[in-house]
């Protein structure tokens, strides 16, 4: 396809690690023994998606493929805590679908104006300041960052629009556009003009419009990837209404009802649940009709499926206004434009728990730690409540809460997981 409109991209996304606490001792004149002064690092950026109205296409990540966020910084002396990672912001259309690569999942539905934070930065690592205690007052050892959140996606861009305009190519669906809004799409008399899809806001009343879409021109085959149809039927999976334009005037020696008896074959075969959206026929070029039969014979079969026919002339102005109040009055009785609900649930990590954990117990504190451990917090998502389910059950399943339990923890005791602090309840 010779367009710049791209609609589908793969990217691989990787939030910032979190920066090293550090290893200090206060250093100043007259002051003997300052004690351990070691600053936090930094969290690592996050990676955000927000819609941007300004873009209509996935173009942007034709040749970019890899968005990483910064790191945090590492801590310093005299408790300075390390700078966090600045996020990195992914501006993406709205009405983009954020998919799971391996398993297809959606993960995120970029339909409002609310930022998504797809990675989350790995939290910084506690400097030495943090692990002073009376019987150990110069601890010499600080606690590495952990590393952020990665993924691999896929984006898909659905537009959002209210009704979609089909039909076969050159049937006067960007006429049609171009007369009912103030879009102003390629037109002209031959095969595959618009090459990719255009929005219109359409004007009804005082406060009162709809978003049309100009869909490029569907074939026989689509559904199966001919032509260009089947890169572009899933911009209509959104629409609330269907208008189905028709050459009534058989012009270039087609039949108006087989016209629409096919495109209507192709929707069903690419979903099922499209084809049962509710169409209205536009019966468009009857300014040049030579053959009233022509017209009937698409009536009588588009009101056997109970679709409702007007004739119009996009290119001569006749009824398009009609048309215009006729969509705004099916437009009532529809509900909103589909949100798609999330479907991914982040696979857990498999982290080998059988190495043991240092486990101590310091001014009614305690601290546990470990490789492993680490590793497998570096992976959770402590503000999802689904992650925070499998922690705890990873942990039991490992027996960290019977060797506290055994070294005499008593319920209310604080307990701390490379700077995650809990409360202990049996």
């Amino acid at each position: 396809m010779a367009s710049a409109f791209v609609d589908k991209a793969r990217i691989t996304v990787r939030a910032g690690n979190g920066g090293n606490g550090a290893v200090s001792f206060h250093r100043e004149k007259y002051v003997a023994a300052g004690g351990p002064d070691g600053g936090d690092g930094g969290r690592g950026g996050s990676i955000i998606l927000q819609v941007d109205n300004n873009m209509s296409t996935l173009m942007d990540f034709r040749y970019k493929r890899k968005y990483v966020a910064d790191n945090g910084a590492d801590g310093q002396g005299k408790r300075k805590f390390g700078k966090d990672g600045q996020d990195l912001i992914i501006r993406v259309p709205r009405g983009t679908l954020v998919r799971d690569a391996e398993s297809n999942e959606i993960i995120a539905d970029m339909s409002t104006s609310e930022p998504f934070t797809l990675c989350r930065g790995g939290r910084g690592g506690w400097g030495n300041s943090h692990f002073a205690t009376p019987t150990r007052q110069v601890p010499r050892f600080a606690k590495a960052g952990l590393p952020g959140e990665s993924h691999e996606v896929v984006l898909e861009l659905k537009l959002l629009a209210d009704v979609g305009l089909i039909g076969f190519p050159n049937v006067g669906k960007s006429t049609l556009l171009s007369v009912v809004s103030k879009a102003q799409p390629k037109i002209a008399n031959y095969h595959f003009t618009t090459l990719f899809p255009n929005l219109g806001v359409v004007w009804v009343d005082e406060g009162a419009s709809f978003v049309m879409a100009d869909i490029p021109g569907i074939i026989e085959g689509a559904s199966e990837g001919a032509g260009l149809g089947h890169d572009f039927l899933r911009h209509i999976d959104r629409c609330r209404l269907l208008v189905h334009v028709v050459d009534a005037s058989g012009s270039e020696g087609r039949d108006p009802t087989a016209d629409f008896e096919a495109i209507n074959q192709e929707l069903a075969r690419y979903s099922p649940d499209l084809a049962k959206r509710p169409q209205i026929v536009a019966a468009n070029k009857t300014d040049i009709l030579e053959d009233p039969a022509l017209l009937e014979g698409l009536r009588e079969k588009a009101g056997a499926l109970g679709y409702p026919v007007m004739e119009i002339s996009a290119a001569a102005h006749q009824n398009t206004r009609e048309l215009v109040n006729l969509i705004a009055e099916k437009l009532a009785g529809l509900p909103p434009v589909a949100v798609y609900e999330p479907e991914y649930v982040p696979k857990q990590p498999v982290v080998d728990s059988s190495a043991p954990l240092d486990i101590r117990h310091e001014d009614g504190v305690w601290f546990v730690e470990g490789p492993w451990l680490q590793r497998l917090m570096g992976n959770i998502n402590f503000a999802d409540y689904e992650s925070r389910m499998f922690f705890d059950k990873h942990l039991r399943e490992a027996g960290v809460f019977a060797q506290l339990e055994e070294l005499g923890i008593a319920d209310g005791d604080t307990v701390v997981l490379y700077g995650f602090e809990f409360e202990y309840q049996r």
